[in-house]
């Protein structure tokens, strides 16, 4: 999660979906709905995966997940942007995340994703 200032990452968590709109709601009443953006992998425009039936359930998982974000987005009259899957720098390795953000803290594979989601609208090479 990036809150605005010039791309710098000031946390990085796996949230649940409702742990996570909270967090917004709290920024929010810090900094005001106009100060800050929400960048949103939608994956309803992933039209590629592999592997079986599990596979297949957790796209339509993650596909829901993307529709419900952008409703609440839309009933909270938030400045969001869904941003197309093919646009992130996914499955980023924890030692290569570090070099990059400079982020030393803590991670797991979803919250790297979901940084490099942000943090690369603002980094770069």
């Amino acid at each position: 999660m990036d809150h605005g200032n010039g791309g710098e990452l000031h946390q990085v968590e796996c949230l649940s979906i409702t742990k996570a709109m909270q967090a917004v709601q709290e920024i929010k009443a810090i900094h005001g709905k106009d100060n800050f953006k929400l960048y949103i992998e939608d994956a309803r425009k992933r039209t590629w995966f592999t592997g079986g039936k599990e596979k297949a359930q957790g796209v339509g998982s993650v596909k829901r997940d993307a529709q419900i974000w952008e409703d609440w987005c839309i009933e909270q009259e938030f400045n969001y942007i869904m941003v197309h899957p093919k646009a992130n720098a996914t499955k980023t390795k924890a030692d290569l995340f570090k070099k990059i953000t400079g982020w030393t803290g803590r991670t797991n594979e979803h919250a790297r994703d979901a940084a490099m989601l942000v943090f690369k609208r603002f980094w770069k090479v």
